[in-house]
């Protein structure tokens, strides 16, 4: 066997590792990447050490709490896709990228600070995402629910613009469904 092949991990090991996730998730998107390991291994109820040997930085644990949120990101998108109606998977997909997506520059900011290439280690489930992105757009304008003119760039633009606006308004329901209302009838046809 080779050296460079990992091990798999053994099933407490595995739990843990997926624990830890779960609980970094939770606390880097509710109250921020300043969040200490220490604290994150507690709540997760794991010793540091299970913690570090898993994640060896807090970096890496960062990175990982990103990709996981992609990759689940780009599974609801699929699923979403998968619907039988193009405008209602379209508007479904656009509030859940949005929604979703909070925080992630505190991420990237944290991790590019740290040194690590942030478009490099989330090219692939980005460009999963992106490209479920335009098969859905492709299908909302073919099913008349999208102007027929936007094109990916431009709503990749409208996704992150979107989420700017909602991190402004905070977490009032009411404006936040406003702001939805309004970009979704900016991408309505005329």
């Amino acid at each position: 066997m080779s050296g460079t092949q990992e091990r798999p991990l053994r099933a407490d090991a595995a739990r843990n590792r997926a624990r830890v996730l779960d609980v970094a998730t939770e606390v880097f998107t509710s109250r921020g990447v300043g969040v200490p390991t220490e604290e994150i291994a507690r709540a997760a109820g794991v010793g540091v050490g299970t913690l570090f040997r898993h994640f060896p930085t807090k970096e890496a644990l960062l990175e990982a709490v990103m990709v996981r949120r992609l990759e689940e990101m780009a599974a609801m998108t699929a699923r979403l896709a998968a619907q039988a109606d193009p405008a209602e998977a379209f508007f479904a997909c656009f509030r859940l990228v949005v929604e979703r997506s909070s925080g992630k520059n505190e991420f990237a900011q944290a991790l590019a600070a740290a040194g690590v290439d942030v478009h490099a280690a989330l090219r692939a489930p980005t460009e999963e995402i992106q490209t479920l992105l335009a098969g859905l757009l492709s299908a909302a304008q073919r099913a008349g629910a999208v102007r027929p003119e936007l094109h990916l760039p431009e709503l990749l633009a409208l996704l992150v613009g979107t989420g700017a606006m909602l991190e402004q308004l905070g977490e009032d329901p009411a404006p936040r469904e406003r702001i939805f209302e309004v970009v979704f009838d900016g991408l309505r046809p005329r």
